[in-house]
């Protein structure tokens, strides 16, 4: 059996706990608005045509900050066409995910839904396509109290108070040849200062997110960052990341060690805005909004031809079911995130219904957790205080696409009189024997010990059967002396909370 040793020490602080890491993204895409969130003729519907049962897992999912409405939605979209009488509101092709796009939820609508689920609005601006005016028409809407025509314009359609939207993205996926407007790094790097410093001139306290590269596979990744910071950096707060992953053609000892490319990731960005600033002579300091992150199957998509027929409304686009290997990845990508919470400051899980998501449901029938519902939840509900280094002693084993990757992960979160402590097995055969040393936290009881696994890592939650995978108490787990002793199954995730 392979033993791991981690070693936690209450001095040792990465950074607080950064409650914007457990957001999560909603774009006009597929289901995800349309008979996912929204279906005004289902049972549990409200007067706004929510789904009320959907709303409840978003609660128990403890998601916090919503980018909205896109992704690559955004680059065509024309904010106008949502506001208003809904009867008023006109239907528009979406090149995007060749859709027809109804309006019939739009940013009012939204901002209810958020309130629903008391989540903050992380906004996108089209600059792709519609440029500065129109982001400076949005924040007007959105942001001013009353007295001027687009905020009393807003005020008539029922919302009186303003939306106050904190979080801004200037764009999506920029570098990319599919987005609608794409551009050069220097372009759009222009574009994006001259738009942050519009803005900031309504509110300087806007936060305010550049684009990034669309993934580390980039041609122009590390170049792309580069160019765009040296025009923007002094306008902006964040530079966005995007990362997908998926097993490729299995190869599942990779794809379980998909956190070391996340890590790998963040370093360069990191790297590369920092050495921006310092040319500069700057002393402010770049984070990072991971706001799209998961696993998805895209080759999958694209090689089924799905969403190439018929201009359809909401049609089942990216609907990936996921698997408990799946799950793992999702939990352990989730602690990389926490790890980084020194500069990851912000992240969004892509998406949050039906699209790639941790949250499925059948029109007219019932909403159920998908695998990666579980980490994403008890990270987020256990999760407090700072986040501790962790001293990890484990075997090492090397990967085809990642190179080297420690067989066991782990984190761990410490706040008064209590800490929480993430855990991976990527050993896809043998359990693991793992002490953790928390005699610095002054704890004395296990309260909760969860592990996600399963004799069969590719069993999936459906429709049928909506509760086939789900964590289970580890009775391994004990605390003696300050030190933490648990056995994790092979290819399995954990959680476990110290009072």
């Amino acid at each position: 059996m392979p033993r791991a040793h981690v070693t936690l020490d209450r001095q040792s602080v990465v950074a607080p706990v950064r409650r914007r890491t457990f957001g999560s993204f909603v774009e006009h895409l597929g289901r995800c608005v349309y008979s996912g969130i929204h279906e005004p003729g289902h049972p549990t519907a409200n007067e706004d045509g929510f789904r009320m049962d959907v709303v409840d897992l978003v609660r128990e999912l403890g998601s916090t900050t919503v980018r909205y409405p896109g992704g690559n939605f955004v680059s065509g979209f024309r904010w106008e066409d949502s506001v208003g009488p809904r009867e008023q509101r006109p239907v528009r092709r979406d090149l995007a995910w060749h859709s027809l796009e109804s309006n019939q939820v739009g940013l009012d609508e939204f901002a209810r839904w958020l309130r629903l689920t008391d989540s903050e609005l992380m906004l996108a601006v089209n600059i792709a396509t519609r440029g500065i005016l129109s982001a400076l028409d949005l924040l007007e809407y959105a942001n001013h109290p009353s007295g001027t025509a687009l905020s009393d314009q807003r005020v008539a359609n029922g919302s009186p108070e303003p939306h106050n939207v904190r979080m801004w993205c200037l764009g999506n996926e920029m570098d990319g040849p599919w987005q609608t407007g794409f551009m050069t790094a220097d372009d759009y790097g222009k574009l994006a200062a001259r738009t942050a410093a519009a803005m900031k001139a309504a509110d300087k306290d806007l936060e305010l997110v550049v684009c990034g590269s669309s993934g580390s596979g980039m041609p122009t990744f590390g170049d792309w960052e580069r160019t765009v910071l040296e025009h923007s950096y002094e306008h902006v707060d964040y530079i966005s990341c995007h990362a997908y992953y998926q097993e490729h053609d299995g190869d599942l000892r990779s794809f379980l060690a998909s956190a070391v490319d996340m890590d790998y990731f963040i370093d360069t960005v990191v790297a590369t805005a920092d050495h921006v600033g310092y040319k500069k002579r700057s002393e402010k300091k770049i984070n990072i909004s991971f706001d799209e992150w998961n696993v998805w199957y895209l080759t999958r998509h694209q090689e089924s031809g799905e969403g190439r027929g018929e201009w359809t409304h909401a049609p089942r686009l990216l609907e990936d079911t996921y698997t408990v290997a799946d799950a793992v990845v999702v939990g352990n990508l989730l602690m990389t995130l926490l790890k980084r919470s020194d500069r990851v400051t912000s992240a969004s899980l892509a998406q949050l219904v039906n699209v790639i998501a941790p949250i499925m449901t059948e029109p007219g029938g019932p909403a159920w957790r998908q695998t990666t519902f579980h980490p994403f939840a008890i990270t987020s509900r256990l999760a407090t205080g700072e986040v501790l280094r962790p001293v990890i002693d484990a075997p090492v084993h090397r990967t085809a696409r990642h190179g080297e990757a420690s067989l066991v992960d782990a984190v761990a979160t410490a706040d008064e009189g209590r800490a929480a402590v993430f855990l991976v097995n990527r050993d896809l055969a043998e359990p693991a024997q793992v002490t953790v040393d928390v005699r610095s936290l002054g704890l004395s009881r296990v309260v909760e010990a969860l592990t996600l696994a399963d004799p069969d890592v590719y069993a999936k939650n459906t429709l049928a059967e909506p509760n086939r995978v789900a964590p289970a108490t580890n009775p391994t787990a004990t605390l003696a002396d300050g030190v933490l002793t648990v056995e994790l199954p092979p290819v399995s995730w954990s959680a476990i909370a110290l009072h």
